[in-house]
């Protein structure tokens, strides 16, 4: 991101804070008004009693800790105990105990889980803000083309993962360093990109798939000096590249399976368990570190997070198509289409440039870049293809309804490419375009104008919009809406 901000992203800016705001007030009143259900999630035993105000934060942000969430909660608070919770990664939890530092003047007021429930509305929050913008100016560099990158920003505060943006879950983060790393590689920062890169990684485990970025931008390289330049010098140079950026994004996932490797596998002093959450693991059969050594220890390589995804969570190719799961297809199926739709649109408009890889460089991908700038410029074959991996990886060996958070934190092309189609067969917001230009400021570069927020002049403008428009508004508001309401209340959502 550049700062200072642009008359845009400040737009970006408000719109994603305003509906950060609403989204925490809904959470709290669905919490308070719809009993929750009794669910077999992961719910841990308290060691410290409550107070009044430990009450009332309950109370206000007690949605946020739902689900997953309470295992964050649990690392942040007790670190890794159990074997299954290394199947989250600690760049979450690290920052929620950086958030609590920043809280201490509470501490004699609040118990430490009601600073960690502060610290993920505070900090998910600003995590989705920054993301939002950070995907504007990604849209901005990439598409070449500011009102779909307005328009996509705008599209991301509407999240159908809206719930897990806010929840005590990774995915803001993620997203917010995804985008400021894909960015930053298209700025040709390199480094700063994979330190990015390597931070999300930590953060989540599909980081290690942003690998394809780093490569795919020093092959882009690699064939454009290819005729001007030494030919070996510049394999090596490129086969020197690609070791430092698989090191460096795979640093964080090797450091922490070495961490769980040396807990479980190596001999070493017991690490002591309060007797309360000791015999929480005695009743539902979690194996604690120090304890029996796992059988995953003499695996010839011993990643604790495969044997955890095999053994706890049933994760494994096909292993989740059957007939029960249907709902769980069904509230997976449009993100699926959509990220499939955008890649058929895209292959079908560029298929020489997808056979290359768009690793062609020449006067007729200039003339693609001016003729066809946002969602089909050429610039966007990387993230058609990243997102398009994403849904094959996901529908085939995930927990299939996990694909609307996973992909709505992982990759634009899901807000991009409903801006495209808002855009491109949209007729009144060609109209609202020409309409609702906002004033500018006195200090503001001369010529420069601003759109207002055309997403909620369409929402405003209902009954006359397009099908095509009142299917996307109607499915992010739709999920935007529902995922809360179920969540917050211990009830299965995607």
């Amino acid at each position: 991101m550049i700062w200072p901000l642009n008359p845009s992203q400040k737009e970006v800016l408000r719109f994603a804070i305003n509906c950060r705001v609403l989204t925490l007030v809904l959470q709290a009143l669905f919490n308070a008004v719809i009993p929750d259900h009794r669910a077999e999630a992961f719910s841990p035993p308290r060691l410290t009693s409550s107070g009044s105000l430990d009450h009332i934060v309950e109370f206000l942000l007690g949605g946020l800790s739902h689900w997953d969430a309470e295992h964050f909660l649990f690392i942040a608070e007790h670190g890794y105990l159990y074997e299954h919770n290394f199947a989250f990664f600690p760049g979450f939890p690290l920052a929620l105990l950086a958030g609590t530092e920043l809280l201490r003047p509470l501490w004699g007021l609040l118990s430490l889980r009601s600073c960690l429930l502060i610290s993920i509305a505070l900090l998910n929050s600003l995590f989705f803000v920054l993301a939002a913008v950070a995907l504007h100016d990604l849209g901005c560099l990439v598409l070449r083309c500011p009102q779909q990158a307005f328009y996509g920003a705008l599209l991301f505060c509407l999240s159908p993962a809206n719930v897990f943006l806010t929840a005590g879950y990774s995915e803001a983060l993620f997203a917010f360093l995804t985008f400021s790393a894909m960015g930053q590689l298209e700025r040709g920062q390199n480094w700063t990109s994979g330190f990015l890169f390597a931070l999300a990684t930590s953060v989540r485990s599909n980081g290690l798939v942003n690998i394809g970025f780093l490569i795919h931008s020093q092959c882009l390289n690699f064939f454009s000096s290819l005729m001007v330049l030494n030919p070996m010098r510049e394999f090596l140079k490129l086969m020197g590249s690609v070791f430092l950026s698989l090191l460096t994004l795979g640093l964080p996932f090797a450091l922490f399976q070495y961490y769980a490797f040396t807990q479980f596998c190596l001999p070493g002093s017991d690490h002591p368990i309060p007797q309360p959450l000791l015999q929480f693991a005695l009743d539902k059969g979690y194996r604690v570190i120090k304890e029996k050594e796992p059988p995953w220890c003499s695996w010839k390589l011993p990643l604790i997070y495969s044997y955890i995804q095999d053994i706890y969570w049933n994760v494994g190719f096909l292993r989740y198509y059957e007939l029960k799961q249907i709902p769980n297809f069904l509230l997976a199926t449009p993100v699926a289409m959509l990220v499939a739709w955008a890649t058929w649109t895209f292959v079908t408009t560029h298929p020489w440039l997808c056979l290359t890889l768009g690793m062609r460089r020449s006067k007729i991908t200039k003339i693609l870049l001016k003729s066809n700038p946002g969602f089909l410029s050429p610039g966007v074959f990387v993230y058609v293809v990243h997102a398009a991996v994403l849904l094959l990886f996901g529908s085939l060996c995930m927990h299939v309804q996990v694909l609307t958070r996973f992909l709505g934190s992982s990759t634009p092309i899901v807000y991009w490419f409903p801006a495209y189609l808002l855009q491109d067969q949209e007729p009144l917001l060609r109209s609202l375009e020409t309409m609702s230009w906002k004033p500018l400021a006195r200090d503001s570069p001369q010529g420069q104008k601003v759109l207002r927020n055309s997403i909620m002049g369409l929402l405003y403008n209902w009954k006359a919009s397009s099908l095509v428009t009142r299917c996307i508004l109607g499915y992010f508001l739709t999920y935007w809406l529902l995922g809360l309401l179920l969540h917050c209340n211990f009830l299965p959502w995607t």
